[in-house]
């Protein structure tokens, strides 16, 4: 055999041992990423309400408008309270409670409202939830994944997680929390997942709540080739792949 098949040869072995390399590297980094079954872009949400049930006589905002705390959201007629202040058994507060038995109902945090259910002519009940305001910058993500009891084990402290929006651009986020049932056997998981990405940008397009995403959750690794896989991950990340 001449040096020149020789060297070709080594070549050859060389570079399937890479290809083996490389896929077996891959498949152990695959075996510690799990896809979610549902995720969703969500915020914090609170319900607006009255003490004092009555009439609608004012709407001052409508679904998808953004408030500031103390902005005015409704206007409710109350004769139970017009009787309470004139029985003195409340004082009237103004901007809020009036003399006439007028409620105004305003935003006790800044966000989106959402989910209005009361207007102008409808009949607004005490304590009844009359719309809902989502707060401002307080998006997250809640995603559910079907885990083996094994995997589920593998969940570490602020895990990291991949979104994918559906323009098929990237976020990173962390777990912040998670909750576990038992069905058949599998540990489904319902996770909490923060991003500063998510406020970042947050813009009323595709990041705001209710956009639906895919999440790709990293388990620790615990396979044969971890330390490696790490390594080699480390190496990619600071050239820049």
């Amino acid at each position: 055999m001449t040096w020149g098949n020789r060297l070709k040869l080594v070549a050859g072995v060389l570079a399937v041992l890479l290809v083996v390399a490389a896929a077996t590297l891959l498949f152990n980094r695959r075996q510690s990423e799990v896809l979610s079954t549902s995720a969703e872009i969500q915020a914090s949400r609170f319900d607006v309400g009255t003490d004092y049930g009555g009439l609608v006589v004012a709407q001052y905002v409508d679904e998808g408008d953004t408030v500031t705390k103390g902005d005015r959201l409704f206007a409710i007629d109350s004769p139970i309270l017009a009787r309470d202040i004139k029985q003195g058994l409340i004082e009237a507060e103004p901007g809020s409670l009036a003399k006439d038995g007028t409620v105004t109902v305003r935003a006790s945090i800044a966000g989106t409202v959402e989910d209005v259910t009361a207007d102008v002519g409808s009949f607004a009940g005490a304590g009844t939830v009359i719309a809902a305001i989502d707060e401002r910058d307080s998006l997250y993500t809640e995603a559910e994944f079907v885990l083996t009891p094994r995997d589920f084990s593998r969940i570490v402290d602020d895990a990291a997680v991949e979104l994918r929006l559906p323009d098929d651009s990237l976020l990173a986020g962390t777990v912040a929390d998670y909750s576990v049932e038992t069905v058949e056997g599998a540990a489904r998981v319902t996770v909490r997942i923060e991003s500063d990405a998510l406020v970042d940008d947050a813009d009323g397009g595709l990041v705001q709540a209710g956009t639906p995403v895919a999440a790709t959750l990293h388990l620790r690794d615990d396979g044969p080739l971890a330390g490696v896989t790490d390594a080699l991950g480390d190496l990619a990340r600071k050239v820049g792949l």
